[in-house]
């Protein structure tokens, strides 16, 4: 999906740990129950963001805000998996958002910066599709009305 070599920082995009490693983590999250810890729900929501399915990466990343609201000295270990979810399902401006806080923290943060190169690129690429959709739909509303106003005549 991502080129690996020209993003060599940002290999978490892409990355999803094996359905074991993350069944591991889920009994753990699970057996804790209400008196999960912080460390094990982080785990979790970590591996749950790294996730191919959307489903997980959302739920990673609600986790992963429950952390960063109710434990503000976990706030940065948050912001870069924060960014990711929100990137991998397709929230880019609270992805920009987090990874921002965190380059402001961190400006040579290497992951933050790759990440923020994913985040510009992906958004670019998604703002020319729109346009493609946009100027072809305004094409073929033109032909409509072409051929509406010939067939008037």
């Amino acid at each position: 999906m991502f080129e690996k070599s020209a993003l060599p920082y940002a290999a978490d995009a892409d990355a999803p740990l094996k359905e074991s490693e993350l069944a591991v983590l889920r009994a753990q999250y699970e057996t804790e129950g209400k008196l999960v810890g912080v460390q094990t729900k982080f785990n979790f929501a970590w591996g749950l963001v790294k996730s191919s399915k959307r489903v997980d990466q959302l739920e990673g990343t609600k986790l992963l805000t429950e952390i960063y609201r109710e434990y503000p000295d976990r706030r940065r270990e948050c912001l870069y998996y924060l960014a990711l979810g929100h990137f991998k399902v397709g929230n880019y401006t609270d992805a920009r958002k987090f990874n921002n806080v965190l380059l402001d923290r961190e400006p040579h943060n290497m992951q933050a910066q790759s990440l923020r190169q994913l985040i510009d690129d992906r958004v670019a690429k998604d703002g020319y599709v729109g346009m493609a959709i946009v100027g072809s739909a305004i094409a073929i509303g033109g032909i409509i009305i072409g051929s509406i106003a010939r067939s008037r005549k």
